[in-house]
């Protein structure tokens, strides 16, 4: 039986965001390249990953040089640089790689980085690096409990369409045949030492209820309606 090719992320700009979706990629068992123009932070992250270059990437003649061509997924995390952030997409779209996901800080970022070939755009912070992590190793793989021949109750991520949205605004079960029971949702704090705190809590939505990046949905529904619905994640 052929070996199934790992897919081979890289990462540019390891900032909290950055280090969060490395880290978390490199713990799933990816092959990650971790893209700085720090040479400090290269080097404190060279032994955490596949491979650590330092480079300016939105040097274009270095980022042609650089050894991208297994690359699957980039991700650009400097949001925060909006001049680096669009720049490297484009260079990464010149430079042909298949899948480009860039984060955006503001509604016109995000607006520019799709017309100018971002395949996906983010506007999220650290809590939900993991999550997005997750995601791009197996988005299909959350747990599924059967309760009868016909019918499943899932783990279900988000999908990016319904961020932002009210649960009435959705018609998840009108439109794609699941209820919704539960929702499970990560929230990020600062102690009052400055050290990052992490939890998870439970919501039992409303017609009102609004969707948030991190969000676990956890429903019920026929198992073809549960496939087709993680078609769409």
């Amino acid at each position: 039986m052929a070996k199934i090719k790992q897919k081979v992320f890289a990462v540019f700009g390891l900032g909290i965001f950055g280090q969060t979706i490395a880290d978390a990629l490199t713990e799933k068992g990816a092959e990650v390249i971790a893209v700085d123009n720090d040479p400090a932070v290269v080097e404190e992250f060279k032994n955490k990953v596949t491979t650590a270059l330092h480079i300016d990437s939105t040097d274009k003649k270095a980022l042609e040089k650089a050894p991208l061509d297994d690359t699957d997924i980039a991700i650009v995390t400097v949001g925060d640089d909006l001049e680096a952030s669009i720049i490297t997409t484009v260079l990464l779209k010149q430079r042909g790689v298949p899948y480009i996901i860039s984060r955006a800080v503001s509604d016109v970022h995000a607006e520019i980085l799709k017309q100018i070939g971002a395949n996906e755009v983010i506007n999220i912070q650290e809590n939900v690096g993991k999550s997005l992590a997750q995601r791009l190793i197996a988005p299909e793989i959350l747990e599924t409990i059967p309760l009868s021949s016909e019918y499943s109750f899932a783990e279900l991520y988000v999908p990016e369409p319904f961020i932002g949205k009210k649960l009435s605004d959705i018609g998840l079960k009108e439109k794609f045949g699941l209820h919704l029971c539960m929702v499970k949702r990560i929230k990020t704090d600062i102690d009052d030492l400055g050290n990052p705190t992490r939890e998870e809590v439970i919501v039992f939505p409303d017609k009102g209820f609004v969707f948030e990046a991190s969000d676990i949905l956890m429903a019920a529904g026929r198992h073809g309606d549960i496939e087709e619905f993680k078609k769409i994640l």
